[in-house]
């Protein structure tokens, strides 16, 4: 759950010192320029975290359980740190540790769900003074990667990083005050399993007093500060004095934090399991082939490893000789605004620094407005009435705008047009942009012929910037009162054209200075505006992309047009009252609406694909394939049903109609049905996210074997004390499987084995259980306790397996293989094969 504002020496020597080169100095305040002396690398840092980088992926996909991931990966990581510990200086100590560790929990991700892992593994290594530490600074990142994917950026990049700065680190003369832990952890990819090993079980937790979690959501380009804390401002003024590069904003962290982009990290475990405050980065620049095939180490550009090594090393050297480490929790209080400057620096102050900011300039405006208020009675009243109508006119062009560019929006959804801007962003701004201006323009242009006729231009001009400054003023008070960071915006919305209006007051009442006015105005709205549009970049470069993995449900061009539409408004706020100074706008309406139609009819036509092979820039759409045999059994054992099928799922709205011209037996014939009485329809999800992909296809195909099945045993059912049922279960299988659970009418699960004991439903009241495991696990056991009302013929609860085969010989089957060879170059078709089998007891 979201928080107000929160989650949460000398040189090396030698060619492996190819990090930073001096310690970092410090010195009191919250904002950091370039200016300050930093540490510089040497020119051969991107070489040496390529070789790792390469190295490490060289292996292929790391899932966890695999060899890959298990023993080629591992034996990789160690061979690395044994090399940097021989040539390590006497002043540090270098300790590794490989941890296996088996848990449990639940987390209230994807509608909530509990997570199981047996043997997975973590590679740990704490870096600290000859004479031992008592506290540490984690830095986290993990080296497994989804199935299928080379997973460079995502996440072994930040590993070989981490490698790197170990090496610099470990042959500095001066020890460090504090140790570093460097977690390569070996299980994030299944749903953040080996940070939960590691920060509850592992006997080196307890020292860390603060973590860095090294994360991406996309290939390479800067990696943005998108979660600190909760509640540690001492972090985040580390950030401001020690990163070289800086890219971070409180608004991430907030939209991150609210659960509308669907995924989650490891920043999650530390803080919920750890009680840990710390500092979540992630790289977010061309999200388009993260966890696909194409995140490859070429696509990772030699300046983003680079900015990224400096940045984590200038905070770990920070962290590591600071004294408020020791203290951590003592510094707990209160929340952060911050935010850099175009990537110059960090704006760093207290929230409620902010907060008595924010309302002394929500003061100001009022006081600018009572001015107005406060003349001779008929004026006053005038000018009320006169605000409220101007005020009515704003809003209805609001509405009046949504309105439209929605009917757009559904009707591109409608003709089966979406994401035509996928592959060519600047459609969406000529149609969806567009159509917001000129429906904005068209209404205050009407209001102006029609009902302000003969009015002065000058006067009207004036009453829509009030408007504009009261309606930001508004923002800005509720934003305030609702504990949200991210009210510096609404804040430099008030303040920067206010003073901008006091500068111009008189500039503005004379006629014949127009000219200079608009000159003055413009300079003064220059900083506001180039940092929104900054800010409106930086939200676009995260989301377009996930709009092709958000699944069937979310209509991609509504989300984006109404974005669209909010930063048409935010952006045209202040320039409303141009329309009433200027003379005319009808060319500036007609290139609109010229621009806009044919774009339309351009979109509507299909000249605009969504997706790209493009090999230097690929675009693919997503798909899973699924082969897969269901048994259904009764309540006595008795086979009741069986089939088997490439179950297929799109990930992006437009399901597989654009898939359909090449692959004929792939159509709307083949749609699902769901199996009303089996948990989750009856399907072998991996995770449960069968509320955002409603649409896919099943298509016939031979029943497949794999040579590891599942093994489902029901070990003892014995009679509780207190009238509940307890069955107790064994299973063994791959290394990934997903319990489904569903009590029956009148029965209710009451506890289980799993996690902290209390069963977490998913949406829709199933209960789902992740389970994976690492190299040699023993069989998982595990029991359940159900109450039911009365005894029930039909028994009192349905349980699912679902096995995963994501690797080995059982991965693929001949015909799945056949299947995917015969997708278009501009798709990503992921595929495994599975099985699912269901039990009534």
């Amino acid at each position: 759950a979201a928080q107000s504002c929160g989650g949460g020496g000398t040189a090396g020597e030698g060619p492996g010192a190819s990090l930073l080169g001096q310690e970092l100095g410090g010195r009191a305040g919250w904002s950091r320029g370039p200016d300050v002396a930093r540490s510089l690398p040497t020119p051969d840092l991107g070489d040496q975290i390529v070789e790792y980088l390469e190295n490490i992926t060289a292996v292929g996909p790391r899932t966890v359980g695999s060899p890959e991931n298990e023993i080629l990966t591992v034996n990789y990581l160690l061979e690395q740190i044994k090399a940097i510990e021989s040539k390590s200086s006497d002043a540090h100590k270098i300790s590794v540790d490989i941890q296996r560790p088996t848990g449990s929990f639940s987390i209230d991700f994807l509608g909530g769900f509990t997570s199981y892992y047996a043997n997975i593994t973590n590679v740990v290594v704490k870096l600290e003074p000859r004479s031992g530490a008592k506290h540490a600074v984690l830095s986290n990142c993990h080296f497994d990667s989804v199935p299928n994917t080379p997973g460079a950026s995502d996440d072994a990049v930040s590993c070989s990083v981490m490698l790197e700065i170990l090496n610099t680190l470990s042959k500095s003369s001066d020890p460090l005050q504090h140790a570093v832990i460097f977690l390569f952890n070996g299980a994030e990819e299944n749903i953040l399993q080996a940070s939960h090993g590691f920060i509850t079980q592992h006997r080196w937790a307890k020292s860390i007093r603060a973590f860095i979690n090294l994360e991406a959501a996309g290939v390479g380009g800067k990696e943005l500060v998108f979660q600190t804390g909760p509640e540690n401002p001492w972090l985040v003024q580390a950030y401001v004095f020690a990163a070289k590069h800086p890219f971070a904003s409180v608004v991430a962290q907030e939209v991150f934090q609210s659960g509308i982009i669907p995924a989650d990290t490891d920043f999650r475990i530390y803080r919920d399991f750890g009680n840990i405050p710390g500092i979540d980065l992630a790289f977010i620049e061309n999200g388009y082939i993260y966890h696909t095939k194409y995140d490859t180490p070429d696509r990772i550009l030699t300046d983003s490893i680079q900015r990224a090594g400096d940045n984590i090393l200038g905070m770990l050297k920070y962290l590591a000789t600071s004294d408020k480490l020791a203290k951590s929790f003592d510094y707990r209080h209160g929340n952060v605004v911050f935010f850099d400057v175009f990537g110059l620096f960090v704006l760093a102050y207290p929230a409620r620094v902010g907060t008595i900011m924010n309302y002394i300039i929500t003061a100001v405006t009022v006081l600018y407005l009572g001015k107005k208020i406060l003349q001779p009675r008929n004026r006053a009243i005038n000018y009320m009435k006169e605000l409220s109508v101007a005020f009515s006119f704003t809003l209805l062009s609001w509405f009046s705008t949504l309105v439209t560019v929605l009917i757009v929006a559904v009707f591109i959804s409608l003709i089966g047009r979406s994401l035509s801007w996928y592959n060519h962003f600047y459609v969406s701004i000529f149609l969806y942009g567009t159509a917001a201006a000129a429906k904005l323009i068209l209404v205050h242009t009407l209001a102006k012929k029609f009902y302000y006729k003969n009015r002065n231009e000058q006067f009207l001009g004036e009453m829509f910037f009030d408007v504009s400054l009261l309606v930001w003023s508004i923002a800005l008070v509720l934003i305030t009162q609702l504990g949200l960071c991210s009210a510096f915006i609404c804040a430099m919305w008030v303040a920067f054209p206010l003073l901008t209006k006091l500068l111009t007051y008189r500039e503005f009442k004379q006629k014949g200075a127009t000219i200079r006015f608009v000159i003055i105005y413009m300079l003064g709205m220059f900083i506001p505006y180039l940092y929104i549009m900054y800010l409106t970049w930086t939200i676009f470069e995260l989301f377009i992309p996930i709009m092709g993995r958000s699944g069937t449900e979310i209509p991609p061009d509504i989300v984006l047009a109404a974005f669209i539409l909010s930063s048409t408004v935010i952006l045209s706020s202040y320039f409303l009252n141009f329309i009433y100074l200027a003379k005319s706008t009808k060319k500036t309406l007609i290139t609109l609406t010229t621009v806009f139609g044919v774009t339309l009819i351009l979109v509507c036509s299909g000249v605009f694909f969504p997706y790209s092979s493009d090999s230097a820039n690929p675009k693919p759409k997503r798909v899973f394939l699924q082969h897969v045999s269901r048994r259904f059994y009764g309540l006595h054992g008795n086979l009741v049903k069986s089939d088997s099928g490439i179950w297929i799922n799109g990930l992006d709205y437009a399901g597989i109609s654009h898939i359909t011209p090449h692959i004929p037996e792939l159509n709307d014939t083949i749609k699902t049905n769901c199996e009303d009485k089996a948990p989750l329809c009856g399907f072998p999800w991996i995770l449960p996210v069968h509320f955002l992909l409603r649409k896919n296809w099943y298509l016939p195909a031979a029943e497949i074997s794999p040579t590891n099945p599942v093994h489902f045993k029901l070990l003892a059912k014995e009679q509780m004390p207190w009238d509940s049922t307890k069955l107790t279960f064994e299973v063994s299988g791959p290394s990934h499987m997903s319990l489904y659970i569903r009590p029956h009418e009148g029965s209710t699960l009451s506890s289980w084995s799993l996690g902290d004991g209390t069963p977490v439903a998913n949406i829709g009241g199933d209960y789902f259980v992740f389970y994976a495991h690492g190299l040699q696990a023993v069989a998982w056991r595990f029991w359940i306790e159900l109450k039911a009302a009365e005894k029930h013929s039909d028994g009192m609860v349905s349980l699912a397996i679902a096995a995963h085969y994501f690797f080995g010989e059982d991965q693929k089957s001949p015909q799945l293989y056949a299947l995917m060879e015969r997708f278009p170059n501009w798709t990503f078709p992921s595929g495994w094969v599975c099985t699912y089998d269901l039990f009534v007891f």
